[in-house]
């Protein structure tokens, strides 16, 4: 749901940065959101089984940014794992 707000939301910067004609708009919204998406991905790492160090994999040119697609496409570590319950199996 992250991934699709904000695929949704940089849309509509875009939109709007097209008809004001300045790009004010998406650069506010790019620096609004890197804490999150940097936390989102490294929480993915996590329920994977990987370190959050795993996200600077990205700075390796065309491979690194791959492979991290492939880590967080890879479905969650069965049971616990060192940072904690994995989220498919928690029932309340």
């Amino acid at each position: 749901m992250f991934v699709l707000f904000n695929v949704i939301f940089a849309v509509i910067a875009s939109i709007l940065d097209g008809v004001i004609g300045i790009t004010l708009i998406g650069a506010i919204y790019s620096l609004a959101i890197l804490v999150p998406s940097i936390a989102f991905g490294v929480r993915r790492l996590h329920d994977i089984g990987k370190s959050g160090w795993w996200y600077l994999i990205v700075f390796i040119p065309l491979v690194g940014a791959i492979w991290l697609i492939v880590l967080f496409c890879t479905d969650s570590q069965a049971g616990e794992n060192e940072w904690g319950a994995n989220p498919k199996e928690i029932k309340e």
